[in-house]
């Protein structure tokens, strides 16, 4: 079996296991709870120490390989395609618009790294109180957090791994090594956009340089002698695999970029999704587990957006 085959075969199956995935971790069933439970326990004896630590600590590593990909895919588009490309007359400002869009994800990056997520103190602990009522189903007015010693606010949760609670809170995130909350959601949801724009860009930029070679070469039309002596038409498995021999860091690098952009892509629109709908991811994955629907927080739509883009400690701290 060739490289063509395997590298499908390989695409197929992931797409398939991270899409079963998905839809049955929507639905409220003990025996996955059960099975994903299993898998971590089993995961967590197998995997070296350092890496655990990784997930259930503070730590710099995700943030180093999540710059150290970027460095690796833009030193493989400025050495191999923009040259090329230029030479084919592929519109420039396709060519160059990544620029544009890496430094703006860089920014919210950067943001989302260091920016407060919301953490709840003794001296906000009464404001951030009065911004939600507390629904008596997943948020009840007589938690206290054992850690912090606080009342907790409503749509608030102690982050085990900051070891602080925090406002509105959504997940604690490796890849920014920072919890995502109320005051830095909105650089998160940019952050998606624009990472997802960047990889669609560079996508289409390599695509447009292979097609390009495929057309100037007239490859689809060329025919070769294969192994048993027959002159055959050249078909598109064989241009696939032609490319690749000939651009192999090329096509692999569009490999990766079109699989970030399937699950990069479906995890935005799904925090879009909760945005639109003021729901958290921790709600979202409370909610599978009761038996009672909450009330939930919506204000339509451009309130729940004008919510997320302007917290409350913004533009309702004088109320």
């Amino acid at each position: 079996m060739d490289f063509l085959w395997l590298f499908i075969l390989y695409v197929i199956f992931l797409v398939l296991g991270v899409s079963t995935f998905c839809f049955l971790s929507g639905r409220s069933t003990r025996w996955l709870d059960s099975a994903l439970h299993r898998a971590e326990q089993v995961i967590s004896r197998v995997s070296p120490v350092w890496l655990q630590r990784c997930f259930h600590t503070r730590s710099g590593g995700f943030v180093l390989l999540h710059l150290v990909l970027d460095a690796l895919v833009f030193a493989e588009y400025i050495w191999e395609v923009v040259g090329y490309s230029l030479e084919m007359e592929i519109n420039w400002i396709l060519v160059f618009l990544p620029y544009v869009l890496i430094t703006g994800n860089l920014y919210f990056y950067y943001k989302c790294c260091t920016s407060d997520p919301g953490r709840v103190t003794k001296q906000n602990v009464a404001f951030y109180t009065r911004v939600y009522k507390h629904d008596n189903i997943m948020f009840h007015c007589s938690n206290e957090c054992p850690t912090c010693h606080l009342m907790k606010p409503a749509r608030s949760k102690h982050c085990g791994v900051c070891g602080r609670c925090i406002h509105r809170f959504d997940h604690h995130c490796v890849w920014v090594n920072n919890c995502i909350g109320a005051l830095n959601i909105r650089h998160f949801l940019l952050y998606l956009v624009t990472l997802t724009l960047t990889a669609a860009c560079l996508a289409a930029v390599i695509t447009a340089f292979l097609l390009q070679v495929v057309l100037l070469s007239h490859m689809m039309t060329a025919a070769y002698v294969d192994s048993r002596g027959h002159e055959e038409i050249a078909s598109l498995a064989y241009v696939i695999q032609h490319l690749f021999l000939t651009f192999p860091r090329i096509v692999f690098t569009l490999g990766f970029l079109l699989l970030l952009i399937l699950f990069l892509g479906g995890y935005t629109c799904f925090v879009w999704y909760l945005s639109i709908t003021n729901r958290t991811t921790n709600e979202w994955y409370k909610a599978r587990s009761i038996s009672v629907s909450p009330k939930g927080y919506s204000r339509g739509i451009m309130g729940n957006l004008k919510e997320v883009f302007q917290p409350y400690t913004q533009y309702k701290k004088g109320r």
